[in-house]
């Protein structure tokens, strides 16, 4: 006679049918479903159903296994997934009768549909250098499996995505009859993107884990070949998912806003002559930016932040924006102002992060120190060749999102952004008076609107 054990986690819709579907098979003495501290009414469905139920003491599929094992009557155990809807026919006896027929002691399920990404992107490929005599199982990931208790009584239950993974290895390394069988056609429900990291990680951290404690099974040639792949398979996925990934770029002052955040703070603090005369002397931006932060020298957080607060932004910037968000480009700001001001504007706006220049506070003051951060600098790397530029940090922006700067909408108003503006795919000028950052671009915006953006849009 045969023990079905069901774990579930809040399958109310299915685990009636499930139930009946296995009390339905003469062969089955028993249904287990072990219900995984489910939010909905699994446990009750399942009891009216046939089943007998238990709650798991601790929330995951392996442990819900193990419990299930420990409740069961039978030498001959058969789990199926809790989600399945309908199970073809014969499915019980198709993973019982090569253990009833002692052609196995363990079997795995396979059916008629393609396998996951992570079956295909990461467990076979693993299975191929480490288990080489598992590398035949179409789905090795599958939670189908029929097999001798007292064999499950042996392994470890690891209590993630690699629960399944993991009873096949130690089934192997048990040297106990393993073998798959085609269960037929089957509507699996696949997992959300969401989940392929985590799932992805926890199948190939089982599957080197064994391998590792089985020294037979794994050698420094494989630990060299797994580092090569790694190591080529991140370059390459960097490379080519790349091409799908885009963003724009928006400067803030004279753009975004109606103005000038500094000239604003000037006026209103009463330093703008001063201002003016200093953008008339000094000509090196880097000493500029330095000396213009001497300026707020004393200025608390909250006065700058009411500065910002009373200057209007262009008023579709949010409606477009929404829409660039939802064509799935990201979304930044790379500004000479301060990131205390072009956070808010991130935030007020919807844009996913800003670049600036640092200003210093000590207990809520401006200390008149501006840190310029490293991502303006040059490098080796850099694409225009200057020291200090908007384009490096663009470019940063690009290798931090991983996109093509040829995929980059950058828009911008001033001889400040000429660079960057003439190195993106798409550069803008935007309401400019500056002749040569409209000769740089790839075209120009002549009213205080982004919806003309829209149509770059890929």
């Amino acid at each position: 006679m045969i023990s079905v054990i069901i774990p579930a986690l809040n399958e109310e819709k299915t685990i009636g049918k499930i139930v009946k579907f296995c009390l339905s098979d003469p062969l089955v003495a028993e249904v287990i479903v072990v219900d995984d501290k489910s939010t909905d009414h699994t446990a009750q469905v399942a009891y009216k159903s046939g089943a007998k139920v238990i709650v798991s003491d601790v929330r995951g599929k392996g442990i819900s296994m193990r419990d299930g094992i420990k409740q069961a009557y039978n030498e001959l155990i058969v789990f199926l997934d809790g989600d399945i809807d309908p199970y073809p026919e014969n499915t019980i006896r198709n993973l019982a009768d090569p253990i009833i027929e002692g052609r196995a002691d363990f079997v795995k399920g396979a059916f008629a549909r393609n396998a996951g990404r992570v079956t295909e992107l990461v467990a076979k490929p693993l299975l191929s250098i480490l288990f080489p005599g598992l590398s035949h199982f179409s789905q090795p990931l599958s939670g189908m499996i029929a097999g001798k208790k007292s064999f499950f009584n042996k392994i470890e239950f690891v209590n993630d995505y690699g629960v399944d993974i993991g009873i096949l290895i130690d089934m192997h390394l048990m040297k106990a009859k393993v073998t798959e069988v085609n269960i037929g056609y089957i509507e699996n429900k696949s997992k959300p993107w969401e989940s392929l990291g985590k799932m992805s990680k926890e199948v190939s951290k089982v599957i080197i884990r064994k391998a590792h404690r089985h020294t037979d099974e794994f050698t420094e040639d494989d630990v060299s070949s797994l580092e090569t792949i790694n190591r080529e398979m991140n370059r390459v996925l960097k490379e080519e998912l790349a091409a799908f990934h885009k963003m724009i770029v928006l400067d803030m002052d004279n753009t975004i806003l109606k103005g000038r955040f500094i000239d604003e703070a000037a006026r209103k603090f009463g330093f703008f002559p001063a201002l003016e005369d200093l953008r008339a002397s000094e000509k090196d931006p880097i000493i500029l930016t330095k000396r213009i932060g001497l300026m707020l020298k004393g200025k608390t957080i909250d006065d700058l932040l009411n500065v910002i607060d009373e200057m209007d932004v262009i008023e579709d910037t949010k409606k477009v924006i929404r829409e660039f968000k939802r064509k799935n480009y990201i979304v930044g700001i790379i500004s000479n102002s301060y990131s205390l001001i072009t956070n808010y504007v991130k935030q007020k706006i919807g844009a996913d992060f800003s670049l600036a220049y640092i200003l210093e506070f000590l207990e809520g003051k401006t200390t008149g120190e501006v840190n310029l951060p490293y991502y303006f600098f040059g490098s080796p790397e850099s694409v225009c060749g200057h020291s200090f530029c908007k384009t490096n940090a663009l470019q940063y922006a690009c290798e931090k999102h991983n996109v093509l700067l040829k995929n980059c909408i950058v828009v911008g108003d001033s001889m400040d952004d000429r660079c960057m503006v003439a190195h993106a795919g798409t550069g803008v000028a935007f309401c400019t008076d500056d002749e040569l950052l409209e000769r740089v671009a790839s075209t120009s915006i002549k009213e205080r609107s982004f919806v003309p953006l829209l149509s770059m849009a890929s």
